[in-house]
């Protein structure tokens, strides 16, 4: 028995009839390369069945605390049934890609029983009309509760289920397994009581030992997220979503994204992704006559140091970024956007979110669910808030290497990631062997065209490969009209200056 962080729990508590925490990984796989050129669905449930050792979190289910005085515990299941968990089902015909995105984004949708363990996978037949991927390719879409899943680390699942070569060595006899009883009520109580009672003096520690700089982190953070709600425009994805999820997804060279970067010095493949979404997002919402005047924000994790004495930890967190969508210019949106990353502000706002987090796995349990059902009603009770942001982009960190499931090339992977009231599209972006995937999950009343929004990402992709491609036959044309836009702004402040009165 372990008990959840303050995080995961935070997901369980968050949960709503119409907005879940699902994440899904979806794997697509070229079976010519399997031994005989074919993977049987017995096969894969056997490969599973010899990895379970390996992912203990899936064979074992949720226990809450009564009233939630206490954060939930992980405690292995003794009704554990691996096939009820691997399920095999088919496309119908034709069984091409669009019916393969609905197909996914229903699987997605649906809520898993937060009484058994929270995870499933579904093997996926009848891929026969793929434009870009072999014949007889299969799919295996792997549903797992973001509770029992760090996105961050996500790729930790991936690799475990998959193997560096198509003839891997013969897994290992199964060991026995025997769970573990399940706690009851007045054991729950008790070692929450204990938690309870002990909290004050689990907080003095982190707040002696770093007091001045969790005064710097409180109102960085409170006046950067929490002082400026209005500071961005709403769209259609920034209201109450429904239950129906819909899901898209586009494929790009790494390389190509290296190639773009040049295009600004000091951009990184990541400032070029959050371009080429800008880009989409602006296109589509011109579309549909809705583009704002000012810049959408979006939410985007970034990597950090903690400034907190004696602390070594690096990770990501999340910060606000603008988008520049504004920008009709695409060079002037990705400068922007590189000097939006790297400034000193942004690093302080990560700093300061990743700090509070720290802190706040001290926190009782009722606070934290308190707070995230606060959160999540907090649209229908205050009619004037707003969200955080406009969108989500998020990093699913994949493999370098090519990846095999019983002799089967893997060929494709993206994420499905989960929405919420307020936040209603986020894209995913995945990089494995040297390809990146930009995905986007939205709810179907306020993105009822996924596709169209995703060629609009192909097309904002295209447009600075296409600049790139052009400043290297000709760097001067591109050098002036970088310094177009810079010069316009030089122009505007002299004139803004001379006219202020002294």
């Amino acid at each position: 028995m372990r008990q959840l962080s303050e995080n995961d729990a935070a997901y369980i508590y968050s949960d709503t009839a119409h907005a879940n925490s699902n994440i899904s990984l979806l794997h697509i796989y070229d079976q010519s390369t399997a031994p005989g050129g074919v993977v049987r669905f017995k096969q894969i449930l056997s490969h599973v069945e010899s990895r379970l050792h390996l992912l203990p979190m899936f064979r074992e289910r949720i226990v809450r605390v009564p009233l939630d005085l206490d954060y939930p515990y992980w405690v292995e299941d003794s009704n554990f049934n691996l096939e009820y968990h691997v399920r095999h089902i088919a496309l119908p015909k034709p069984g091409d890609w669009r019916q393969f995105c609905i197909q996914a984004s229903r699987i997605h949708a649906r809520p898993l029983d937060l009484q058994r363990p929270l995870w499933e996978m579904y093997v996926i037949e009848g891929l026969d009309s793929f434009l870009d991927l072999p014949v007889g390719s299969f799919a295996v879409l792997l549903k797992v509760h973001h509770a029992a899943i760090d996105v961050a680390h996500g790729n930790e699942i991936t690799r475990l289920l998959h193997d560096l070569s198509p003839l891997p060595d013969p897994p290992a006899p199964l060991a026995p397994w025997f769970p573990e009883p399940a706690p009851g009520n007045l054991t729950l109580l008790w070692l929450a009581g204990w938690n309870l009672a002990t909290f004050p003096l689990r907080m003095t520690q982190p707040l002696l030992s770093s007091w001045t700089a969790l005064k710097s982190t409180v109102k960085t953070f409170a006046g950067e997220l929490l002082g400026q709600p209005h500071t961005f425009p709403m769209t259609r994805f920034n209201t109450e979503v429904s239950t129906q999820r819909v899901f898209e997804t586009r494929r790009f060279a790494l390389a190509d994204f290296k190639f773009i970067r040049q295009l600004v010095p000091g951009a990184s493949v990541n400032d070029v992704v959050l371009a080429v979404c800008a880009g989409g997002l602006r296109a589509y919402l011109a579309r549909q006559d809705e583009l704002p005047l000012e810049s959408l924000i979006a939410a985007a994790p970034i990597a950090v140091h903690s400034d907190l004495e004696g602390d070594e930890r690096t990770g990501f967190s999340w910060v606000r970024v603008a988008l520049a969508t504004d920008q009709a210019d695409p060079i002037e949106r990705l400068r922007i956007i590189q000097s939006e990353t790297s400034s000193s502000a942004i690093m302080a706002q990560a700093i300061s979110a990743r700090e509070l987090t720290h802190l706040a796995r001290h926190a009782p349990s009722l606070a934290i669910a308190a707070t995230s059902k606060m959160l999540r009603s907090a649209s229908a009770l205050l009619g004037d808030w707003a969200p955080l942001a406009n969108c989500a982009i998020n990093n699913v960190p994949g493999s370098r290497e090519p990846l095999y499931l019983q002799g089967a090339r893997l060929t494709y992977l993206s994420a499905i990631m989960p929405i919420s009231d307020g936040m209603g599209l986020v894209f995913s972006v995945t990089g494995y062997n040297d390809t990146i995937v930009i995905s986007l999950t939205g709810c179907y009343e306020q993105l009822p065209d996924p596709e169209v929004l995703a060629q609009c990402l192909r097309d904002s992709f295209q447009e600075y490969l296409a600049l790139a491609q052009r400043a290297l036959r000709s760097p001067s044309a591109v050098s002036a009209r970088m310094a177009k836009p810079a010069a316009l702004r030089r122009k505007r402040t002299a004139k803004s200056t001379a006219q202020t009165p002294s």
